[in-house]
Order: structure tokens, then sequence, then C-alpha cells
């Protein structure tokens, strides 16, 4: 037993262990909710942004990609198409720029056939031949005729030169054809020069 203020060495252990406690008391307000906390609290928010992982970046660069070539396999399938569509029109036009060029010796084979004399039969068959052959090379290729003679004016194939005072036919129908028209498959090549009947009946 030691002598000094009168405490034995056990209090002494347990005034050390209250004060201990009481420190601790008193800390703890600051630690739970107190202006001391909110460094914790600031130090934890990097910590909630995950950035995305390597795996996910593959994934979107992946899905990146296939959109980009699926873009790209529909571009040049509709460009292939056009190709296919503009080479079909440049073969259709470069034909219709070679008939129209023959189509005037077609109108001196019919020009010839109406000024034949009875006499020249041999000339007159043999121009009747070529015309009739050349007609079915025509065919062939796409090219037809307008209708004309009788016919009502139709001005999407035929072009009125002259209006004619006549009953013979119907009103507004074709009573001459001067030139016949042409088309190739469904394009107009020329319409046909035709006098149009204007009915004279009261």
């Amino acid at each position: 037993m030691r002598k000094g203020n009168g405490k034995t060495d056990g209090n002494l252990r347990l005034e050390n262990q209250d004060l201990k406690s009481e420190d601790l008391d008193h800390e703890l307000p600051a630690a739970e909710g107190g202006e001391e906390a909110a460094p914790a609290a600031v130090a934890a928010k990097p910590v909630e942004v995950i950035a995305p992982s390597e795996t996910e970046k593959l994934k979107a660069e992946r899905d990146a990609l296939l959109d980009r070539l699926a873009r790209l396999q529909a571009e040049f399938d509709n460009a292939r198409k056009r190709a296919v569509r503009d080479q079909q029109e440049f073969r259709e036009f470069a034909a219709a720029d070679v008939i129209k060029n023959i189509l005037p010796t077609l109108d001196n084979f019919e020009r010839a056939l109406k000024a034949a004399s009875a006499d020249s039969t041999d000339f007159r068959n043999g121009i009747e031949l070529i015309y009739r052959q050349f007609q079915d090379a025509l065919q062939k290729i796409g090219v037809q005729p307008i209708l004309a003679m009788g016919q009502p004016f139709d001005p999407r194939v035929h072009e009125a030169v002259e209006m004619v005072d006549t009953n013979d036919v119907p009103d507004h129908h074709v009573f001459d054809e001067l030139q016949r028209g042409y088309k190739y498959k469904d394009r107009l090549l020329r319409p046909a020069m035709v006098r149009v009947a204007r009915n004279t009946r009261g």
C-alpha cells in the first residue's frame, strides 16, 4: 500500500479508465453526425462513380462497328441497284437515239410506196418487202407504231397540225395521218402528226 493522496493503485486504474471513457464519449457525437464527418462522406463519393470495365468498352466498340458495317452494306446494295438501273436506262436511251435516226428512212419508204405507179409492179413489190422487213426489225427491238387513223385524238401520242371540217369521221377523231408516230417500249419516240376532224353538223 502506497501513501500519498490516499488513493490506492486500484483506484488510480479505475480513474484512468473513467477518463478514457469520457474522452471517447466526447468524441463520438462529432464522428456520428458533426462537422468532422463531412470529409469522410466527401471521400466516399468518387467510389460511387464506377468507370465502365474493359469488357463493356469492347462491347460498345463491337456494337458501333456492327452498326457501321450494316450501314455500309445497305449503302453498297443501294449503289449496286442504282448502277444497274442507270446502265439499263443508258442502253434504252442509246437505242432510242439509233431508232430516231432510222425513222426518216422509214418515212421515205412510205412516201415511195405512195408515189409508185401501177406499172412498176416489181419495184413496188420490192419496196413493200423491204418495208415489212424493216418493220419486223423494229418490232423485235421493241418499237411499235402508234395507231392514229380513225382513233380518238390523244394529245399524249398525237400531234394535231390541222382541224378539218368534215362529217366523214366522228368529231375530234383523227381524219388523216401525215407522219406516223412510234413508241419504244413504253417511251414515246415521237408523236403521230395528224389532222383532226371537226364535225359541222349543228
